[in-house]
């Protein structure tokens, strides 16, 4: 499953889309060296697969990549950093 980054004025996301329907995705806005992480989707059939978890990855690299830190405003993304140290270095 591959994702794409694309941005627009200051919004990023990862999608995914399949002919030509996104069917997941996690956006973020950026300031001050923060991403603040605001909207998981996957669709209902891409449910329990891991997807949601998939995207959350892929940002959290583009934030190491960019020496981001991530604020999690998303109920996914505030969930995630509760449950696992995995994004501990990234947390803001």
């Amino acid at each position: 499953m591959e994702f794409t980054l694309v941005s627009s004025n200051g919004h990023f996301a990862y999608e995914y889309e399949q002919n030509g329907e996104r069917l997941a995705e996690i956006t973020w806005s950026e300031e001050n060296g923060v991403m603040h992480m605001d909207h998981t989707y996957v669709s209902d059939q891409l449910r329990g697969q891991g997807v949601a978890k998939k995207l959350l990855d892929k940002a959290a690299e583009y934030a190491r990549a960019n020496n981001l830190k991530m604020h999690a405003i998303c109920s996914y993304v505030v969930a995630s950093f509760e449950k696992s140290d995995a994004y501990d270095d990234v947390k803001a």
